[in-house]
């Protein structure tokens, strides 16, 4: 009885198995162009995963990772437990959820103006003005947010003491840090951002907006029933990866925007990783860390495509 249960099941293994094959010898070419693709993950995101057992020892140097002690969630506890934890949680999440209510829908708009804009001339010249910020380094963009932030000489408090308000100094005080950091990062990404919304709205049949335009549809109406039902694959997608890497937040811009004044807002995982893991050499607490962190935006991915899957039927896979 055994023999003839297992039998169907092989069988059926060793064609698939043939078919495989076959489509791969068929298609090389293309697998050959893939090959590249897929040593770099290998090399560069699978085989450093080896150095995250260090989250459950205590790291010596002079012993290696594989000889050195297994102390277990030590270092979870630890950081759990930290006074620092709950303000560093507040910070990281705070800053992931103000990023993406503001720098969610800010591209789709954009993308939504470019694409209704008449002149050819005029379209070119936004999405000039827009695409050009991404193309600065983010030590340009801190050093220009605290010019023009100066409480002695920037132009916004110029503007400020010009009717008649105090200087406010932006930089220091930890009730600007969320804002000043999001706003910053939507004026530079939000032209870059929109061009896959613009790819996707050039995909839309034109036949459409002239089958409404002749039913008496005005431009709002046709980007309401239009437009938006057909990038919202797309939306969904970029809704799913944001909200996959909402503890995500920068290390290099927090840093550098980072002083001791506000601190009590500016302290996400990223800095405090690097100031226990590089500065403090605490190799298996950060590594904890940064492993708690990446296993919070697993788990919200998966959560979120499986939701985006069973509502939309759209998702990632």
């Amino acid at each position: 009885m055994e023999a003839h249960s297992t039998k169907p099941g092989s069988t059926r293994g060793s064609s698939v198995w043939r078919g495989t094959v076959k489509q791969v010898r068929k298609n090389w070419q293309l697998y050959l162009l893939f090959l590249p693709v897929l040593l770099y993950f290998i090399v560069f995101h699978y085989v450093p995963m080896y150095g995250v057992q260090i989250a459950f020892k205590d790291f010596i140097a002079n012993k290696g990772i594989l000889e050195s002690p297994w102390v277990g969630f030590k270092h979870f506890e630890r950081f759990f437990n930290s006074f620092y934890f709950w303000r560093i949680i507040k910070n990281t999440l705070g800053i992931g959820l103000y990023e993406l209510i503001v720098g969610f829908p800010i591209p789709i708009i954009l993308a939504l103006m470019i694409n209704e804009a008449r002149s050819g001339r005029f379209r070119r010249f936004i999405q000039t003005v827009t695409y050009a910020p991404h193309f600065l380094s983010t030590v340009v963009v801190v050093g220009m947010i605290m010019m023009f932030l100066s409480p002695v000489s920037g132009l916004v408090n110029f503007i400020i003491t010009s009717f008649g308000g105090e200087p406010i100094a932006f930089m220091t005080e930890p009730s600007w840090f969320k804002s000043i950091y999001v706003w910053s990062g939507v004026w530079q990404s939000m032209g870059w951002s929109s061009i896959i919304y613009l790819a996707a709205l050039a995909g839309i049949d034109p036949q459409l907006h002239e089958a409404a335009k002749v039913d008496g549809a005005g431009w709002f109406r046709r980007i309401w029933h239009i437009n938006l039902p057909g990038i919202a694959p797309t939306m969904i997608i970029l809704l799913i990866l944001n909200i996959g890497s909402i503890l995500g937040v920068g290390f290099e811009k927090v840093f550098l925007m980072q002083n001791s004044l506000n601190m009590e807002a500016s302290d996400v995982i990223a800095t405090n990783v690097y100031r226990s893991g590089i500065l403090g050499a605490q190799y298996s607490y950060s590594a904890a860390v940064g492993l708690f962190n990446s296993v919070v935006n697993f788990i919200m991915l998966i959560t979120v495509n499986r939701i985006a899957r069973r509502v939309s039927e759209t998702s990632l896979w």
